[in-house]
């Protein structure tokens, strides 16, 4: 296993300074929120992806929003060689812990700075993923920027995978995600969250310069121990901070606690059926 992980945010990257500020506390807790309840939710997109394209030693894969490196963590299980960039601190560094727990040995290298910085010193990449589901006009404007700049960095013919929500009516999450909809979209803001098209990842692939070469569906249900946890980690997604930012915070979380309580079972926990989509892309 040989992690590379990057700070990296499009359309124009920016490198960490030693006197750079520490990460806020808030951000820290999100970062431990998303990691311990939320992250896990969608081991069954990774796995599945993982699976269909065979990953193991050899692979040479570049997650884009790696976020804090749980995807990266179970391709190296596999075998491959990782390298992640994401525009999170604060998920980087949870990131660089878990995959270099015991600090840092002479096979790893740990970078920041732009895209370029990721790639093997060797060889090019042969996978791209591009797991978090497609959001707002703005997210996928930025996400197809990183990935022709990652196409840039692949072999020819290098599976690229995009991820994003299944059919409306097979993702009980929905109705909960619309809190985060309601005040960012009369604030004039991007919610972060959009229902997504049938064909959004297809015309994402092709914005980029890709050419899709097949899909799947996988079950990727949410499940919390409590209605706390399920707030918790709701909140760690990122899809509430325009929310957050158009009203107060204790409103936001009662709100959300509302549109979870139909998915709250006897026994207290949180349980919401969901069905995730991805495409394989490969580039020209």
């Amino acid at each position: 296993m040989s992690p590379t992980l990057v700070r990296h945010q499009l359309p124009h990257s920016g490198s960490m300074r030693c006197d750079d500020p520490p990460v806020p506390a808030r951000s820290r807790a999100r970062t431990r929120d998303w990691a311990e309840i939320q992250e896990r939710m969608l081991v069954p997109l990774y796995e599945a992806a993982y699976d269909r394209l065979g990953i193991g030693p050899g692979t040479r894969l570049l997650g884009l929003g790696c976020g804090s490196g749980l995807a990266l963590l179970l391709a190296a299980a596999r075998g491959a060689q990782v390298s992640g960039v994401d525009a999170d601190e604060s998920r980087l560094e949870l990131a660089r812990e878990r995959l270099t727990p015991d600090g840092m040995p002479e096979h790893t290298r740990l970078v920041s700075g732009g895209l370029e910085d990721a790639a093997p010193g060797d060889a090019p990449f042969n996978v791209v993923t591009a797991f978090h589901p497609v959001g707002c006009v703005s997210t996928v404007e930025g996400l197809t920027a990183s990935l022709t700049a990652a196409a840039g960095l692949s072999e020819r013919g290098s599976a690229v995978v995009l991820g994003g929500w299944g059919p409306v009516e097979r993702c009980a999450t929905v109705g909960v995600l619309r809190v985060a909809q309601g005040p960012a979209d009369s604030s004039g803001g991007c919610a972060g969250w959009r229902p997504s098209g049938r064909d959004d990842l297809e015309e994402l692939a092709e914005r980029a310069g890709l050419r899709p070469d097949g899909s799947g569906r996988v079950a990727c249900p949410f499940g919390y121990a409590d209605l706390a946890s399920a707030v918790r980690g709701l909140l760690s997604t990122g899809l509430f901070d325009a929310a957050l930012e158009a009203a107060e915070q204790r409103q936001v979380e009662k709100e959300l606690a509302e549109a979870l309580h139909p998915h709250q079972r006897a026994d207290g926990t949180v349980w919401m059926p969901n069905v995730f989509r991805y495409l394989i892309a490969r580039t020209r």
